[in-house]
């Protein structure tokens, strides 16, 4: 190598060094911000240009670099604890509620503490004595030794419906031995609206009993809506939960949703098996084919003519103290405000007010706009329905103390509708985005203490078995087939979500004595 060569390799030695110290400067520029002396100290040693600091440079650098590599590994492994401690966080560290740990006590002390919480309700009410509630307990004990069914039966006579629960509830299920085949239960993968997108997912339908549209598997299996006996499984279980009123789904008769049968003729049957267990049944008045003013005066004047006898028809008691059945009115913001005028309103061309077949209507409200409509159109009330957090305007829990207020300042009734979670990408896979996770029940409990905080005359909940959204609260077991593992409501019991809704029943309960006061 010539001399100039030489002196040219040095210069470029010297030139990559140059690039190099700049870089670690800028680096340790931003460790030592706060020790301005031990920064000054490094960037002498990389800017010296002198080879016998260079080997101390080097040294002190390496150094320098084994610590901050601890440093590093130190606070890597903080973080990691941090969310290790935040996972496996149980709820009854929550700061709401009383403790949960459902699901992990005993069957005899879960039993036994519904039994002291139920008879402590029957003791204010009642007067009854502390010898009552020894011989309950005990009676309680001896059957549940005996057999299981005396002890359900029991629950069941000391659970007491609250009529201010309202819960959603869906009809449209179907299978082979009751309905010739299988209906919602092989619900279609529904495309994404921009085919660029749809083209990166499956396409085709489910195929039940091992694959159903559901994240989830129920308890009850793909069971059929007209089977007396999941009719009758699925009031005991509202009945457990301290549910009061089911709002079920309907379509005039002969019609249905895409993806379904009609089910208006199951109407008597769920009626009849709600006044068994003292429930009550409301109307969910889906956006059937040209819904509008006319279609509506005539499918409530039929539901009331049909059904509106029946005692376990829903009539809610007014602050003027008139009885009115009571609708809520799904999309209801899909038709124009003067269209609902004309059927809400005292003066409109379909008035149904101060009528027989007169009601308290319930829209849905999505964006904050609406509240506006809902209040020219002439309804009643307004319900958010979606039981993901921060999806709508309506359905942020944030949101919810100033529509109470709008309400309140313009005589509507304020309904917000809690729900255990949201998945539905077993229809939607391109979905994941509106996943809500159900943190073991956390997610639920956040809604019933956001929809207290506003003091409601009504709580709904968003569902009962919406399975296909993953909203239910019906009782769901853990499955694996094939390649599907579907989710479950693990490490708590397939009932957990209806103890907890009985749970804030009572909380609720309370809590409005006190606001009554």
């Amino acid at each position: 190598m010539t001399k100039n060569g030489e002196e040219q390799s040095r210069s470029d030695f010297l030139y990559d060094l140059n690039c190099l110290h700049k870089k670690f400067s800028h680096i340790l520029r931003c460790l030592f911000q706060k020790n301005q002396k031990d920064f000054q100290f490094f960037k002498y040693l990389c800017c010296c240009q002198n080879p016998s600091v260079w080997i101390l440079n080097y040294d002190i650098m390496a150094r320098f670099r084994r610590r901050t590599c601890i440093i590093l590994l130190l606070f890597i492994l903080f973080i990691c604890s941090i969310m290790m401690a935040l996972k496996t966080l149980r709820p009854d560290r929550a700061g709401f509620g009383d403790p949960f740990g459902l699901g992990l006590l005993p069957e005899l002390q879960q039993r036994t503490e519904l039994l002291d919480n139920k008879q402590n309700s029957l003791n204010r009410v009642h007067g009854d004595t502390v010898t009552q509630i020894s011989n309950m307990r005990a009676v309680a004990v001896n059957t549940m030794k005996a057999s299981m069914p005396p002890v359900n039966k029991l629950e069941e006579e000391l659970s007491s419906p609250n009529y201010n629960f309202h819960i959603f509830y869906y009809s449209w299920f179907g299978n082979p031995q009751f309905d010739g085949k299988y209906i919602h239960w092989n619900h279609p993968l529904l495309p994404h609206w921009d085919p660029k997108i749809a083209n990166n997912y499956p396409k085709g339908r489910h195929n039940p009993p091992e694959d159903i549209g559901a994240n989830f598997y129920p308890e009850l299996g793909s069971y059929s809506s007209k089977d007396p006996s999941v009719i009758e499984a699925h009031m005991k279980q509202m009945l457990s939960a301290s549910i009061g009123v089911i709002a079920l789904s309907w379509y005039p008769p002969g019609m249905a949703d895409e993806n379904g049968e009609p089910t208006d003729d199951l109407v008597p049957v769920i009626l009849d098996y709600a006044h068994k267990y003292n429930l009550k049944v409301t109307f969910h008045i889906e956006p059937y084919k040209d819904r509008d003013d006319r279609s509506m005066y005539h499918n409530v004047k039929y539901i009331i003519d049909k059904y509106g006898a029946h005692p376990a028809f829903y009539r809610h008691k007014t602050s003027t103290g008139r009885f009115l059945p009571m609708f809520y009115v799904y999309d209801s913001y899909v038709t124009i405000p003067e269209i609902w005028a004309n059927l809400l309103t005292v003066s409109g061309s379909q008035t149904i007010r101060n009528t027989p077949y007169d009601a308290l209507f319930i829209a849905l409200l999505v964006e904050e706009r609406h509240k506006h409509d809902i209040h020219r159109s002439g309804f009643d009330g307004m319900y958010t329905y979606f039981a993901t957090n921060g999806f709508s305007y309506g359905s942020s829990h944030h949101n919810w103390a100033s529509l109470k207020a709008f309400c309140d300042s313009n005589n509507l009734m304020f309904i917000p509708s809690v729900g255990p979670g949201y998945i539905d990408t077993s229809i939607r896979p391109w979905n994941n985005h509106n996943t809500r996770n159900r943190v073991n029940g956390k997610y639920y409990e956040t809604a019933f203490n956001a929809a207290l905080l506003v003091r409601p005359e009504i709580i709904s909940i968003t569902s009962f078995n919406e399975w296909h959204e993953g909203t239910q609260i019906e009782k769901a077991v853990p499955k694996r087939t094939g390649q599907i593992v579907y989710l479950d409501y693990k490490p708590h019991k397939p009932n957990v979500y209806l103890e907890l809704t009985q749970k804030w029943s009572e909380k609720y309960r309370k809590e409005k004595e006190q606001w009554l006061m």
